[in-house]
């Protein structure tokens, strides 16, 4: 299936790999910003708890005639022993805290029930092997298995728990070749996104020792019809060019095995430009090389090649310059083109490529008013469709022409994922699930409709005491927002109990309903469980998108706290029972309405977040964010970021919710400047609950990729809101 940006491993903060290594900090441009520095002085603090020390300096930015104070700059260099020694008294402090907490150890043995279940994963079909990933009860990480034959033997092709003592060793992307002889693989340390990638030999299980690609955190391999190269996006180290232009150093190459990678030939060189990203997809006859370059989340130029004139044929560009996303899947002569041009809740176009002119394109699947049209694929000579109804998945098969087939009958409202499969067989698998049904895979024939279950994870939960309504609810401009609630059928609405309150709201990432395992322990003591559809997602087009970003992300804080309120009205819960959690992005989202509206909350969950808005373009890859956020270098995105940004709305005397910070000591991606910052901040200055940075070990932005650590981290958050929505 072509993700609606044609770019899914680039779509999010939060669980994507979409930024560079965080390095040492670049210089500010001077032009608008003059930074100051005088002597330092002790910060002021409640002695709620023992907080380390955290010092103020008389730092300032003057930006565009304002002056924008910066008390905890000295926090942002993670390599100072002075940052080091505070990082490290403040998760002694945390954990301290959080081991006190009374149901924490009861959580925890939940969630290891929870957690260490098997299941497995819908297969890839390559030549005459299967490849598929499972979990197994008894490991810490998932395992790449294969076998010949649908119903062949089965056998372990790659085991990341066998990798490292530590753990620190994940496994990336993977991508078997069309022959399925050979697979392309990348292995992560502290589950970072910064990658080497691999190749492996499936008959022997040897790794090659030549074809060994450093610079490959964007790298998706796009083998050839022979399985001896592979088209990748290589970036240059961060130790090699400034890390807050790195990613406009990405290039498009293409490997051959054997050779020496230092050597690979040049595709399509960098852009120059650190907002943008660039990738290639060959088609699966290899004659149509396919080029995306994605200006952050708000438009796709594509250029294509056709190889059968050879390596050398010219770039022809199919959609350039406009102002909308584009993604091509070519198939059988034709090109089809899934894009929200003049279409907000997308629609599917068909190209020939000997005619590549807008005015030849047809269109074969108009826009739906009702549903928006998320994916799509080429499967067994169907197109299978994808649509989100209200944040819900549904399923079409039409035919190559767009005419209707059929809609595939689904368990419920739920998340599906898929389907996947080729576009030469006929066999296609999908995955479904709820709040209240784990994942299960279903195999279904795109030419009979003929489904069967093929895998269903069984997780020791009892869903019956419990159902989902989908409400609906004014933000403060009118905007019609939805939320899904997840609570007992005996729920009585009288507001006494605990609510837990999830959001995100951006870079068109949906929320959708999918199966959470660790809401079970809240569940199970009457707790109440809630995920707003923000604007700034996709789950309503590319216009509830853009309604949610730049001089608009503040939209995005209000659907929030209406949805707050409209808990709070309806009786689910009340303020001093209500926590709310978010991360990266919706880490972002609980800085702001922490800050806009403390007396809202009890409790809050904040993890890998952005915390200081006027700063962030400075770090990592913070520049690819530019389209999303917009930049303090802009004068009038300076005065809808300053307007908002936490970091500089922390206000002392305040009395602010009780705070758990999750951060992450191998966050490549938002860095955990963030973090420091917000919470040295919140220390120094609220004078309600406490402020508690976690700093987790060995781990990126997702995680430490071990199941140990999730239970040990969900234990941690559960208990923290739990003891801290008590009620007065």
């Amino acid at each position: 299936m072509r993700a609606a940006l044609g770019i899914a491993s680039l779509s999010c903060l939060a669980a994507c790999a979409t930024s560079p290594i965080p390095a040492p900090r670049p210089t500010p441009p001077t032009p608008s910003a003059a930074p100051m520095t005088a002597m330092t002085t002790p910060a002021p603090r409640p002695s709620l708890l023992p907080y380390p020390a955290s010092r103020t300096v008389a730092a300032e930015d003057v930006l565009h005639g304002v002056r924008v104070k910066d008390p905890y700059r000295w926090l942002e260099d993670a390599k100072s022993p002075e940052v080091v020694a505070w990082m490290d008294a403040e998760d002694r402090v945390a954990r301290a805290e959080l081991a006190k907490l009374p149901e924490r150890d009861a959580i925890a043995a939940r969630l290891k029930e929870l957690f260490y279940v098997d299941s497995v994963s819908a297969p890839t079909h390559r030549g005459e092997r299967y490849f598929y990933v499972r979990r197994h009860a008894t490991k810490e990480k998932a395992v790449v298995y294969v076998k010949k034959g649908k119903h062949g033997a089965e056998e372990v092709l790659l085991d990341p728990n066998e990798w490292s003592a530590d753990g620190s060793l994940s496994l990336g992307t993977w991508r078997p070749s069309w022959d399925g002889t050979k697979v392309a693989f990348a292995v992560r340390k502290n589950a970072s996104d910064e990658s080497t990638l691999h190749v492996l030999d499936v008959a022997t299980r040897k790794r090659s020792a030549v074809d060994v690609i450093e610079g490959a955190k964007y790298a998706d391999p796009s083998w050839t019809p022979k399985g001896d190269a592979f088209y990748y996006t290589w970036l240059p180290l961060a130790s090699q060019v400034p890390e807050a232009d790195r990613p406009g150093y990405a290039e498009v190459r293409l490997h051959r095995l054997g050779d020496d990678p230092a050597k690979d030939r040049l595709v399509h060189e960098k852009t120059g430009d650190p907002t943008r990203f660039i990738s290639a997809d060959l088609s699966q006859d290899g004659r149509w090389l396919v080029l995306s370059v994605s200006h952050g989340w708000t438009a796709i130029d594509v250029w294509f090649k056709d190889l059968k004139k050879g390596d050398a044929a010219p770039w022809t560009p199919l959609a350039v310059g406009v102002p909308a996303h584009f993604a091509v899947e070519p198939h059988a002569g034709h090109f089809y083109v899934l894009t929200d041009e003049g279409a907000p809740l997308w629609r599917l176009l068909r190209v020939d490529p000997a005619h590549p002119e807008r005015a030849a394109w047809r269109e074969i699947v108009p826009e739906r008013k009702d549903a928006k049209l998320d994916s799509f694929g080429v499967l067994g000579g169907r197109l299978a469709l994808r649509y989100l109804k209200d944040a819900a998945g549904r399923l079409e098969v039409r035919e190559l022409d767009g005419a209707a087939v059929r809609e595939l009958p689904l368990p419920g409202v739920g998340t599906v994922g898929g389907p996947y499969g080729r576009p030469d067989e006929d066999e296609a698998y999908f995955s479904y699930e709820s709040f209240t049904q784990p994942s299960e895979i279903h195999e279904t024939s795109m030419k009979s409709g003929a489904t069967s279950l093929h895998a269903r994870v069984t997780v020791p939960i009892d869903p019956s005491p419990y159902l989902v309504e989908e409400v609906f609810f004014p933000s403060k401009d009118g905007t019609r927002v939805s939320m899904f609630i997840v609570r007992r059928k005996d729920l009585k609405k009288d507001g006494s109990s605990r609510l837990l309150l999830r959001g995100y709201g951006g870079f068109l990432v949906s929320e959708t309903p999918s199966f959470v395992a660790s809401i079970y322990p809240w569940l199970e003591r009457g707790g109440v469980y809630a995920v707003a559809n923000l604007r700034g997602g996709g789950e309503y087009g590319d216009a509830w998108h853009r309604d949610g970003m730049l001089l608009k992300k503040q939209n995005v804080f209000d659907d929030f706290l209406a949805a707050s309120e409209y808990l709070v009205r309806e009786g689910y819960t009340r303020p001093d029972r209500l926590a709310i959690s978010g991360g990266s992005n919706g880490g972002l989202l609980m800085g702001a309405v922490i800050t806009q509206r403390p007396d809202l909350y009890a409790a809050v969950l904040c993890a890998v977040p952005l915390l200081d808005m006027v700063r962030y373009h400075l770090f990592g890859s913070g520049k690819t964010w530019i389209s999303e956020y917009g930049s303090a270098d802009d004068p009038e995105q300076f005065r809808a970021i300053e307007a908002y940004s936490p970091y500089h709305h922390v206000t002392p005397g305040t009395r602010y919710p009780s705070v758990l910070m999750l951060s992450a000591d191998s966050d490549d991606r938002v860095d955990p400047m963030h973090a420091r910052k917000f919470a040295a901040a919140l220390q120094a200055s609220s004078t309600g609950g406490p402020v508690l940075l976690r700093i987790e070990k060995h781990a990126g932005h997702g995680g430490a990729d071990l199941v140990k650590a999730e239970v040990e981290k969900g234990a941690d958050r559960y208990a923290f809101v739990l003891a801290h929505t008590a009620g007065k």
